[in-house]
């Protein structure tokens, strides 16, 4: 039976080795993940908020421009537990790979974020109060869904599919790109990811593409986000509606 319990993972893996072509020419010398929305980039929003929920240790998988990246991590968080793995594969792969050189840190209940979400820390409060399950993912529904949005089909609190081709039917709302591994579902990822990079063509799948497969075991529960201050940043359109939102801070605001 489910229960609710507040239960801060001491690890979590951010995956932000992309350079975002899609948002050139800001890209152009430096990956997404340091755009800088309001008073800081993309990575330190997520960072300050993994901090201030008391994630003792952090690893970010880097990839374009990880000088830029290390250097960030060097200068404001190197004592506070936060270290920068380097995906030297990140330009002929997908985050599939990220994953798998960050399996080490996959050793208890842990977090894992797309490095290209900022989100205010309700959305983290929501997902970490969330029912206990194996495999959390945060859910996001809305009125209507594009071909680039992860899709998710949600049957009674349980995730039963992941994909970006889901038909209008089928879908019930997108994935932000925030899961919470615990207990059993830590080892059945990290089992997961480590059979699937065995095999070439893996190599080019989405983490999400595991959490689909695992999803037919009834393992993955939703956690609806709806509401709650987040954004994606995939697309100049995104950038605007993402510095609309976080122009100011929202680490401190009561959730």
């Amino acid at each position: 039976m489910g229960n609710r319990r507040r239960k801060t993972p001491t690890r979590a893996v951010l995956l932000s080795a992309g350079q975002g072509r899609r948002l050139l020419p800001l890209t152009a010398n430096r990956p997404k993940c340091l755009i800088r929305i309001g008073d800081r980039s993309v990575l330190e929003w997520q960072l300050d908020a993994l901090l201030e929920a008391d994630t003792r240790e952090i690893v970010v998988v880097s990839g374009y421009r990880s000088d830029l990246v290390e250097a960030l991590v060097a200068r404001r968080y190197a004592r506070r537990g936060v270290r920068v793995e380097f995906n030297p594969f990140f330009d002929i792969t997908d985050n599939l790979a990220s994953c798998w050189i960050a399996r080490a840190a996959m050793d208890g209940d842990f977090l894992l974020l797309n490095g290209d979400i900022i989100f205010e820390t309700a959305v983290l409060r929501r997902v970490l109060d969330s029912t206990a399950a194996p495999i959390t993912l945060a859910v996001n529904i809305k009125d209507e869904y594009d071909d680039d949005d992860m899709k998710v089909k949600v049957t009674r609190g349980v995730v039963r599919r992941v994909s970006k081709t889901l038909a209008p039917q089928q879908t019930s709302g997108e994935s932000i790109g925030m899961l919470y591994f615990r207990d059993s579902g830590v080892a059945l990822f990290r089992a997961a990811v480590d059979s699937a990079i065995r095999h070439p063509p893996s190599l080019n799948l989405w983490y999400l593409s595991i959490i689909d497969a695992l999803a037919a075991d009834g393992i993955v529960r939703a956690c609806p986000v709806t509401g709650l201050g987040w954004a994606e940043l995939d697309f100049p359109s995104d950038l605007e509606i993402a510095r609309a939102t976080f122009g100011g801070s929202l680490l401190h605001q009561p959730g």
